[in-house]
């Protein structure tokens, strides 16, 4: 899947695989790139695959075939494997999971430790980041004095904070009721895009999809069945399932009558006959 205008991508999954039973992939042969500070986000059901590939880019899982690489830097094939903490990525997981024996400010800043940075600089900095996600009142509070959805926004700002070239959302907002999803996903695309990371979310909403996604991977059993822009998804699903699992479409029993030339059939639904 080649680039417009040559320009490298900053994360490249290629031919990547993985199987936990020896007759059964979880991910098959799935390709696609994404360049500097696009926010992806991959959709599917549950048993798709898409839980997998995150925990494959972020290097939690070791993969069996393919490659993933940042920057043009190989992370993950041909024998490599680089550990999470050399990735030069941050996470948002589902549950938060957030230090319990430490303050909302103290787990950000907990984020610029391997940074060059005196521990006064990093608390600025962390200050600066809650005051971001609206939180600069609740730094000294700990994570079981905070609701689900301050709990999400401090998981955000530890994400942020230091600026990272690649974010990872592992389903950020499945926990929190629908009122706070829409807030925290406008948040979520804001400072993303303000930080200018280049991000990889997955979601098995629809409308978390098409409301986040510069461009949009579909998974279904293991195999990455379309990767397009939200518009083309919309206008141009490639499969049925994806017409039917975006809910963009209705489907009607027909048959094709005949055909007119090499891409034009006449296809009969009911008593009409419809060109396609």
């Amino acid at each position: 899947m080649g680039l417009a205008g040559g320009t490298a991508p900053s994360l490249r999954i290629d031919g990547v695989s993985k199987s936990y039973v020896s007759d059964k992939f979880a991910l098959d042969q799935v390709r696609f790139q994404a360049r500097s500070g696009e926010f992806v986000v991959l959709l599917g059901p549950s048993g798709s695959g898409k839980s997998t590939l995150i925990r494959l880019i972020a290097g939690i899982e070791t993969l069996d075939s393919g490659e993933i690489a940042f920057d043009g830097k190989t992370v993950a094939g041909g024998g490599k494997h680089l550990p999470p903490e050399e990735r030069d990525l941050a996470m948002v997981f589902q549950d938060y999971a957030l230090w319990p024996h430490m303050k909302a400010v103290e787990n950000v800043a907990f984020a610029l430790r391997r940074l060059k940075m005196g521990a006064s600089e990093r608390r600025r900095k962390a200050l600066e980041m809650l005051d971001r996600v609206g939180l600069a009142t609740h730094a000294e509070q700990y994570p079981n004095d905070l609701s689900g959805g301050e709990q999400q926004r401090v998981a955000l700002a530890r994400a942020l904070v230091a600026k990272p070239g690649l974010l990872l959302f592992d389903e950020p907002l499945s926990n929190l009721d629908a009122d706070l999803r829409e807030r925290l996903r406008v948040e979520i695309a804001s400072l993303t895009r303000e930080c200018g990371s280049t991000a990889v979310y997955i979601t098995h909403d629809q409308s978390e999809a098409f409301a986040l996604a510069d461009k949009i991977g579909v998974l279904h059993a293991g195999k990455l069945v379309q990767y397009s822009t939200p518009e083309a998804l919309y206008t141009a699903p490639e499969t049925p399932f994806v017409a039917r699992f975006t809910g963009l479409a209705g489907e009607l029993p027909g048959c094709i009558e005949s055909w007119i030339g090499d891409e034009t059939v006449v296809v009969r639904v009911g008593d009409t006959r419809i060109k396609a």
